[in-house]
Protein backbone atom coordinates (compact mmCIF):
# COMPACT_ATOMS: atom_id res chain seq x y z
CA UNK A 1 0.00 0.00 0.00
CA UNK A 2 1.16 3.30 -0.80
CA UNK A 3 2.09 5.74 1.65
CA UNK A 4 1.17 9.05 1.57
CA UNK A 5 3.44 12.54 1.18
CA UNK A 6 3.15 16.18 0.91
CA UNK A 7 4.82 18.19 -0.98
CA UNK A 8 4.60 22.14 -0.18
CA UNK A 9 5.24 24.75 -2.64
CA UNK A 10 6.00 28.52 -1.12
CA UNK A 11 5.42 31.88 -2.80
CA UNK A 12 7.53 34.79 -3.33
CA UNK A 13 5.77 36.46 -0.93
CA UNK A 14 6.31 33.84 2.41
CA UNK A 15 9.89 33.80 1.61
CA UNK A 16 10.28 37.64 1.36
CA UNK A 17 8.74 37.66 4.68
CA UNK A 18 11.15 36.58 7.54
CA UNK A 19 8.21 35.97 10.12
CA UNK A 20 5.88 34.85 8.09
CA UNK A 21 8.45 32.38 6.53
CA UNK A 22 9.46 31.38 10.12
CA UNK A 23 5.50 30.35 10.93
CA UNK A 24 5.38 28.53 7.71
CA UNK A 25 8.43 26.10 7.98
CA UNK A 26 7.48 25.79 12.01
CA UNK A 27 4.26 23.96 10.51
CA UNK A 28 6.03 22.67 7.76
CA UNK A 29 8.35 21.26 9.84
CA UNK A 30 5.64 19.41 11.82
CA UNK A 31 4.06 17.19 9.02
CA UNK A 32 4.03 13.98 9.46
CA UNK A 33 5.01 11.42 7.53
CA UNK A 34 7.76 11.92 4.13
CA UNK A 35 7.51 15.93 2.86
CA UNK A 36 9.35 17.71 0.00
CA UNK A 37 9.13 21.44 0.19
CA UNK A 38 9.13 23.67 -3.22
CA UNK A 39 10.28 27.46 -2.79
CA UNK A 40 11.13 30.36 -5.09
CA UNK A 41 13.22 33.34 -4.54
CA UNK A 42 10.52 36.01 -4.18
CA UNK A 43 11.74 39.61 -4.90
CA UNK A 44 15.40 38.63 -3.03
CA UNK A 45 16.75 37.93 -6.32
CA UNK A 46 15.67 41.37 -8.10
CA UNK A 47 17.47 42.93 -4.81
CA UNK A 48 20.36 41.51 -4.72
CA UNK A 49 20.78 42.23 -8.34
CA UNK A 50 20.20 45.63 -7.96
CA UNK A 51 23.28 45.66 -4.88
CA UNK A 52 25.67 44.00 -7.65
CA UNK A 53 24.63 47.12 -10.27
CA UNK A 54 22.42 44.49 -12.57
CA UNK A 55 19.27 45.76 -13.87
CA UNK A 56 16.32 43.09 -13.24
CA UNK A 57 14.63 42.69 -16.53
CA UNK A 58 11.21 41.67 -16.49
CA UNK A 59 8.30 41.49 -19.23
CA UNK A 60 5.17 40.85 -17.94
CA UNK A 61 6.23 39.74 -14.20
CA UNK A 62 8.49 36.81 -16.08
CA UNK A 63 11.91 37.24 -15.21
CA UNK A 64 14.75 37.84 -18.13
CA UNK A 65 17.76 35.23 -16.75
CA UNK A 66 20.67 36.36 -18.43
CA UNK A 67 24.09 35.12 -18.50
CA UNK A 68 24.59 38.06 -15.28
CA UNK A 69 21.48 37.48 -13.90
CA UNK A 70 21.54 33.58 -13.70
CA UNK A 71 24.47 34.34 -11.91
CA UNK A 72 22.37 36.27 -9.27
CA UNK A 73 19.35 33.67 -9.31
CA UNK A 74 21.77 30.76 -8.54
CA UNK A 75 23.38 32.58 -5.68
CA UNK A 76 19.62 33.95 -4.44
CA UNK A 77 17.73 30.72 -4.89
CA UNK A 78 20.52 27.72 -4.51
CA UNK A 79 22.68 29.51 -1.48
CA UNK A 80 20.88 32.26 0.10
CA UNK A 81 17.18 31.17 0.24
CA UNK A 82 17.80 27.77 0.11
CA UNK A 83 20.29 26.94 2.91
CA UNK A 84 18.75 29.61 5.24
CA UNK A 85 15.28 27.55 4.88
CA UNK A 86 17.37 24.40 5.28
CA UNK A 87 19.29 25.85 8.22
CA UNK A 88 15.66 26.91 10.07
CA UNK A 89 14.31 23.08 9.39
CA UNK A 90 17.32 21.64 10.94
CA UNK A 91 16.87 23.76 14.21
CA UNK A 92 13.23 22.97 13.90
CA UNK A 93 14.13 19.14 14.20
CA UNK A 94 13.45 18.42 10.29
CA UNK A 95 16.69 16.87 8.50
CA UNK A 96 15.97 18.68 5.29
CA UNK A 97 18.74 18.83 2.54
CA UNK A 98 18.93 21.82 0.45
CA UNK A 99 18.71 20.67 -3.20
CA UNK A 100 18.50 21.97 -6.88
CA UNK A 101 17.16 19.84 -9.49
CA UNK A 102 21.11 19.76 -10.71
CA UNK A 103 21.98 17.57 -7.61
CA UNK A 104 22.13 14.16 -8.16
CA UNK A 105 20.76 14.67 -11.63
CA UNK A 106 16.97 14.56 -10.04
CA UNK A 107 15.57 16.89 -12.18
CA UNK A 108 17.46 17.36 -15.57
CA UNK A 109 16.01 20.19 -18.25
CA UNK A 110 16.29 21.77 -21.10
CA UNK A 111 16.50 25.86 -22.33
CA UNK A 112 13.42 27.02 -23.32
CA UNK A 113 13.22 27.62 -26.82
CA UNK A 114 13.05 31.24 -27.77
CA UNK A 115 10.00 32.69 -28.86
CA UNK A 116 9.05 36.53 -29.46
CA UNK A 117 10.64 37.05 -26.19
CA UNK A 118 13.65 35.29 -25.56
CA UNK A 119 13.12 34.33 -21.36
CA UNK A 120 17.52 33.52 -21.49
CA UNK A 121 18.37 30.60 -19.42
CA UNK A 122 14.97 29.71 -18.34
CA UNK A 123 14.32 25.50 -18.67
CA UNK A 124 11.36 23.28 -19.11
CA UNK A 125 11.66 19.61 -17.95
CA UNK A 126 9.73 16.31 -18.64
CA UNK A 127 7.76 14.78 -16.19
CA UNK A 128 9.35 11.34 -17.01
CA UNK A 129 12.63 12.58 -16.37
CA UNK A 130 12.52 13.16 -12.95
CA UNK A 131 14.92 10.63 -11.19
CA UNK A 132 12.34 9.42 -8.99
CA UNK A 133 13.87 6.44 -7.35
CA UNK A 134 16.73 8.84 -6.19
CA UNK A 135 14.23 10.86 -4.66
CA UNK A 136 12.86 8.13 -2.62
CA UNK A 137 16.51 7.28 -1.86
CA UNK A 138 16.91 10.49 0.38
CA UNK A 139 12.87 10.40 1.41
CA UNK A 140 13.53 7.08 2.97
CA UNK A 141 16.79 7.84 4.47
CA UNK A 142 14.74 10.27 6.64
CA UNK A 143 15.92 13.03 4.82
CA UNK A 144 13.33 16.11 3.39
CA UNK A 145 14.67 17.58 0.09
CA UNK A 146 14.18 20.93 0.20
CA UNK A 147 13.96 22.41 -4.13
CA UNK A 148 14.92 25.73 -5.03
CA UNK A 149 13.80 26.99 -8.28
CA UNK A 150 16.43 25.51 -10.55
CA UNK A 151 17.48 23.39 -13.21
CA UNK A 152 20.24 22.09 -15.09
CA UNK A 153 20.29 21.55 -18.83
CA UNK A 154 23.10 18.43 -18.30
CA UNK A 155 25.70 20.73 -20.54
CA UNK A 156 27.20 22.14 -17.57
CA UNK A 157 24.53 25.12 -17.09
CA UNK A 158 21.94 25.93 -14.19
CA UNK A 159 18.67 26.94 -15.47
CA UNK A 160 16.01 29.26 -13.69
CA UNK A 161 12.82 27.15 -13.66
CA UNK A 162 8.94 28.08 -12.65
CA UNK A 163 8.72 27.00 -8.89
CA UNK A 164 5.39 26.07 -9.00
CA UNK A 165 5.89 24.37 -12.67
CA UNK A 166 8.48 22.19 -10.38
CA UNK A 167 5.91 20.95 -7.65
CA UNK A 168 3.59 20.12 -9.58
CA UNK A 169 5.99 17.50 -11.63
CA UNK A 170 6.95 16.42 -8.65
CA UNK A 171 4.12 15.48 -7.27
CA UNK A 172 2.96 14.01 -10.21
CA UNK A 173 6.48 12.22 -10.42
CA UNK A 174 6.03 10.63 -6.83
CA UNK A 175 2.59 9.81 -7.52
CA UNK A 176 4.33 6.28 -9.08
CA UNK A 177 5.22 5.61 -5.68
CA UNK A 178 3.19 7.32 -3.00
CA UNK A 179 -0.11 8.76 -2.68
CA UNK A 180 1.31 12.77 -3.35
CA UNK A 181 -0.52 15.58 -1.36
CA UNK A 182 0.28 18.98 -3.19
CA UNK A 183 -0.16 22.12 -1.40
CA UNK A 184 0.32 25.56 -2.86
CA UNK A 185 1.05 28.63 -0.26
CA UNK A 186 0.52 31.76 -0.32
CA UNK A 187 -0.45 35.37 1.13
CA UNK A 188 -4.07 34.53 0.48
CA UNK A 189 -6.93 32.49 1.43
CA UNK A 190 -6.78 30.38 -0.89
CA UNK A 191 -8.90 31.02 -4.89
CA UNK A 192 -10.49 33.82 -4.19
CA UNK A 193 -13.69 35.97 -7.13
CA UNK A 194 -12.43 38.76 -5.17
CA UNK A 195 -8.56 39.22 -4.41
CA UNK A 196 -9.17 41.78 -2.11
CA UNK A 197 -11.75 39.73 -0.05
CA UNK A 198 -11.05 36.89 1.71
CA UNK A 199 -14.87 36.67 2.39
CA UNK A 200 -14.72 35.48 -1.31
CA UNK A 201 -13.18 31.94 -0.67
CA UNK A 202 -13.72 29.24 -3.63
CA UNK A 203 -13.73 26.53 -1.12
CA UNK A 204 -13.80 23.86 -4.17
CA UNK A 205 -12.50 24.74 -7.64
CA UNK A 206 -13.42 22.44 -10.98
CA UNK A 207 -11.56 22.87 -14.46
CA UNK A 208 -15.06 24.20 -16.29
CA UNK A 209 -15.63 26.85 -13.05
CA UNK A 210 -11.93 27.97 -13.61
CA UNK A 211 -11.99 28.13 -17.08
CA UNK A 212 -15.06 30.61 -16.99
CA UNK A 213 -13.40 32.65 -14.40
CA UNK A 214 -10.28 32.89 -16.72
CA UNK A 215 -12.58 33.88 -19.58
CA UNK A 216 -13.92 36.52 -17.55
CA UNK A 217 -11.00 38.16 -16.19
CA UNK A 218 -12.20 37.17 -12.10
CA UNK A 219 -8.62 34.64 -12.11
CA UNK A 220 -5.55 36.26 -13.71
CA UNK A 221 -2.23 37.22 -14.10
CA UNK A 222 -0.05 34.78 -11.82
CA UNK A 223 -3.05 32.50 -10.79
CA UNK A 224 -2.91 31.47 -14.02
CA UNK A 225 -0.05 29.60 -14.07
CA UNK A 226 -0.19 28.85 -10.27
CA UNK A 227 -3.78 26.66 -11.08
CA UNK A 228 -2.89 25.25 -15.07
CA UNK A 229 0.04 23.43 -12.75
CA UNK A 230 -2.36 22.35 -10.05
CA UNK A 231 -5.45 21.41 -12.40
CA UNK A 232 -2.30 18.88 -14.73
CA UNK A 233 -1.20 17.68 -11.30
CA UNK A 234 -4.75 16.67 -9.70
CA UNK A 235 -5.82 15.20 -12.67
CA UNK A 236 -2.74 12.80 -12.58
CA UNK A 237 -4.01 11.77 -9.37
CA UNK A 238 -2.74 14.47 -7.15
CA UNK A 239 -4.92 15.60 -4.53
CA UNK A 240 -4.72 19.72 -4.77
CA UNK A 241 -5.31 22.32 -2.02
CA UNK A 242 -4.00 26.49 -2.26
CA UNK A 243 -4.66 27.97 0.55
CA UNK A 244 -2.86 31.04 3.31
CA UNK A 245 0.96 29.98 3.75
CA UNK A 246 -0.33 30.17 8.03
CA UNK A 247 -2.72 27.98 7.87
CA UNK A 248 -0.94 25.25 6.15
CA UNK A 249 -1.84 22.41 9.16
CA UNK A 250 -5.52 24.42 8.88
CA UNK A 251 -8.21 22.33 6.71
CA UNK A 252 -8.94 25.86 5.39
CA UNK A 253 -8.22 27.07 1.60
CA UNK A 254 -9.58 26.14 -2.43
CA UNK A 255 -10.02 22.11 -2.99
CA UNK A 256 -9.53 21.69 -6.79
CA UNK A 257 -12.59 18.96 -7.47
Amino acid sequence: MKQEITIVKIGGNVVDDASTLEKVLQEFSQISGPKVLVHGGGKIASDLSVKLGIQPKMVEGRRITDEESLKVVMMAYGGLVNKGIVAQLQAMGCNALGLTGADANIIPAHKRNSGEIDYGYVGDFNIEDIDTARLQFLINGELTPVFCALTHDQQGSMLNTNADTLASGLAISLAKHYHPKLVYCFEKQGVLLDSEDDATLIRELNYLHYQQLKDDGIIHNGMIPKLDNAFAARDKGVKVVIKHALELSKPAGTVLA
